[in-house]
């Protein structure tokens, strides 16, 4: 009986297929929440499972499968997982952060890549000895037509990283836009995950280009290091989708949150102003752009073409000036020294002490505190 004998890379690219398997199996058993992200990230899951189990199979010898699927069916899975993995994170990321996002029509587009490549390994019939560059009985396909396929196979993943990382910063923008406080720590590990992302695929793309100028065991160095990569980071996502990916705020769709293109009219200025000025609307905690729209009785639309538009600025910006101008009047009475920073930044209308202490010193140009002894001192002095 022959046995098989991995080492402990090959059992790395071996547990992330299987933990992808069995993570993706322990997503369909939580309870179902109002976004699709979980379907999206069990899709991932599955698709990277798919492509560490082949990548293991292409490359150890000692895996003996029926030729059928080891030489010809073999290159349409793992290239089909290898073009597919880009779209499925990129539109896990894109259910993250949109409300109520459902997969249409529209998104078959990103199949397209998978169909081109998977049409390409059709038309040549490159088999896995073709993709490793093993020429069988003297027949052998030019280098720059199985070079083409794996090029193809590390950019355009790395591609979909790179959009993904500037739908973030988007979605940075989108919240400033719509709500008056939220909190960064969900988000700030999202960025860090998606940056992970895209500096391991990136490391994917240069390990590619430097296996063609340097040693095969140079080469296989880097390739293992990538294996490594991709293991923490599949551990890293799952626990993020358990302990953070449902606190994130979702943004309305894209058509509902556009400034309206004409100027806005004078009678919306003096809603938004009269709302602010006189009824204090902004001391409401956790205020968002559709209540506040809700409040005076305008399409959301119309208040962001007045926020942007006359005043320059983001709803998050606009709310929150008005709140540290509030705070410092409370700062600065003498009758109310005795209040502590915490309950001024809460009457104030903030609910977050990083958040205030960081907004308040960015607009005033130093502390809650220091602006407090300031100004007392001035008034002793009168």
């Amino acid at each position: 009986m022959k046995d098989y004998i991995f080492n402990i890379h090959d059992v790395v690219l071996l547990m992330t297929a299987a933990e992808c398997l069995l993570l993706s199996i322990f997503q369909q058993v939580l309870p179902i929440r109002d976004r699709n992200y979980g379907r999206l990230l069990t899709a991932f899951l599955l698709i990277v499972a798919i492509a560490s189990a082949c990548t293991l199979i292409l490359w150890n010898d000692q895996f003996e499968v029926a030729p059928l699927f080891g030489q010809v069916l073999l290159p349409y899975f793992l290239f089909g997982a290898l073009m597919l993995k880009g779209p499925a994170f990129y539109l896990f990321v894109s259910a993250l952060t949109q409300q109520n996002m459902r997969l249409q029509r529209r998104h078959a587009i990103h199949l397209l890549p998978a169909l081109a490549v998977i049409l390409y390994l059709f038309i040549f019939d490159l088999s896995s000895d073709d993709l490793r560059r093993i020429s069988v009985a003297g027949q052998g396909f030019p280098a720059r037509l199985v070079d083409l396929v794996w090029d193809l196979s590390t950019v355009v993943p790395l591609a979909y990283a790179v959009a993904a990382v500037l739908l973030l910063h988007r979605y940075r923008s989108e919240l400033e836009d719509e709500y008056s406080h939220f909190s960064t720590t969900e988000l700030d590990w999202l960025n860090i995950l998606t940056y992970g992302v895209l500096i391991s695929w990136g490391w994917t793309l240069m390990v590619h280009v430097l296996a063609k100028y340097t040693s095969v065991e140079t080469a296989d160095l880097l390739g293992i290091a990538d294996n490594y990569v991709a293991f923490i980071l599949i551990n890293a996502f799952f626990a993020y989708s358990l302990s953070y990916a449902h606190q994130l705020l979702a943004t309305q769709p894209q058509q509902s949150r556009e400034p309206s293109e004409e100027e806005p009219s004078e009678s919306a200025i003096d809603k938004v102003r009269h709302a602010m000025e006189v009824e204090k609307i902004y001391l409401k905690k956790n205020l968002n752009l559709e209540q506040f729209s809700s409040r005076i009785e305008l399409p959301p639309k119309e208040v962001s073409a007045v926020i942007n538009k006359h005043f320059g600025t983001n709803f998050f910006e606009y709310v929150n000036s008005y709140r540290v101008e509030a705070a410092k009047a409370l700062l600065a009475d003498p009758d109310k020294a005795n209040m502590t920073v915490l309950d001024v930044l809460l009457e104030s209308g903030f609910n977050s002490k990083s958040a205030f202490h960081r907004f308040f010193s960015r607009l005033v140009g130093m502390s809650p505190t220091e602006y407090r002894k300031q100004e007392l001192a001035k008034h002793s002095q009168e």
